[in-house]
């Protein structure tokens, strides 16, 4: 009997990448299209955990995907288009595959996505602390996309919220009004909006994704001058931050986060953070009350290199046991 009684696809079915006809068998997948390839050789330890994890914003980020073989998926919108980018590392090798319009720009500059630009020699720690988690994590280098937005619009996100809140809205936000990311990348992948998409999101839809008014016209606000935020990946770190800070809503909490993954600025730590000055002064001095000036007291022995001194605190473990409730989390989607 075919009509209402023949069996129909499931949700199960679908998500698995085809849908069983009756008497037909399962329907074959497509060959996976090869992408460009480029090899780079590192000059010393590399792990590509600790220097793509700041690019993965939360654990179902549409755009970076960590595989259980240890390679890692990316999706980004580089000046060419939308870009897919597979890494992996190898015998000391780092090996990149590329598809899409933007395939050509990624593996281009592959190496300083990796930290090839970084100088990890140039942090000479001055406690223990530092010197230990340095020790335990030689892969630790500082990740250079060259991309502003992707880095920016994620940030303001994160603005005077939970983690858990902003990873939520950047995934919902991603998976309504991104694009499928080109090549064989996981299921679910997806590549953020360009400039005019993001413009074009309605009110309602920021608002069902738990977004406030205030982050949304900051989004806004930054997309219209897009051309000219992204000009700064070619600025040096402090003059990038003062563009950026420019638009109106980004600060320098904002524009600290930005510049240290679009940079790969070592200097640039983070000030106006809820937690890190606390996190700082019980690591350096057992002070878990440090507001943001005794954080940047106790951080100035490493000027020049304070964003990877804050990093590797944050990598140690060492953080002042938990007194307090944790933030609750908000939702404006019932107003």
């Amino acid at each position: 009997m075919a009509g209402r009684f023949s069996p129909r696809p499931t949700r199960t079915t679908v998500r698995g990448g085809h849908v069983a006809v009756p008497g037909a068998g399962a329907v074959p997948r497509p060959a996976p299209v090869p992408g460009r390839v480029r090899s780079w050789v590192p000059d010393g330890p590399l792990d590509l955990g600790l220097v793509l994890g700041p690019l993965r914003r939360g654990a179902g980020d549409p755009t970076f995907r960590a595989m259980p073989d240890g390679s890692v998926w990316r999706a980004t919108r580089t000046p060419l288009g939308p870009g897919t980018l597979r890494v992996s590392l190898r015998a000391g090798h780092a090996r990149g595959e590329a598809w899409g319009p933007g395939a050509e720009w990624l593996l281009e500059r592959l190496p300083a996505l990796l930290g090839a630009d970084d100088d990890p020699a140039a942090f000479a720690p001055r406690h223990r602390l530092l010197a230990l988690a340095r020790h335990r994590r030689p892969g630790l280098r500082l990740t250079r996309t060259g991309l502003v937005l992707e880095s920016l619009i994620p940030s303001v996100l994160e603005q005077k919220v939970t983690t858990a809140e902003a990873y939520e809205a950047w995934r919902l936000l991603l998976r309504r009004f991104g694009e499928p990311a080109p090549g064989p990348a996981p299921a679910g992948m997806r590549v953020m909006p360009g400039p005019r998409a993001w413009a074009l999101i309605p009110s309602w839809e920021w608002h069902r994704a738990n977004v406030d008014g205030k982050r949304a016209a900051t989004i806004l606000r930054a997309v219209r001058v897009a051309a000219r935020l992204e000009e700064a990946a070619g600025m040096d770190p402090a003059a990038a931050r003062a563009r950026l800070e420019l638009v109106s809503g980004i600060g320098p909490w904002t524009s600290a986060e930005t510049v240290q993954r679009s940079h790969g600025a070592p200097d640039a730590v983070t000030v106006g953070d809820l937690h890190l000055p606390g996190i700082v002064g019980w690591a350096l001095a057992g002070d878990r009350d440090a507001d943001d000036a005794a954080m940047l007291a106790l951080l100035e022995p490493y000027a020049g290199q304070r964003h990877r001194a804050a990093r590797l605190i944050l990598l140690s473990g060492r953080v002042p046991p938990r007194r307090a409730p944790r933030m609750p989390k908000g939702d404006i989607r019932g107003l």
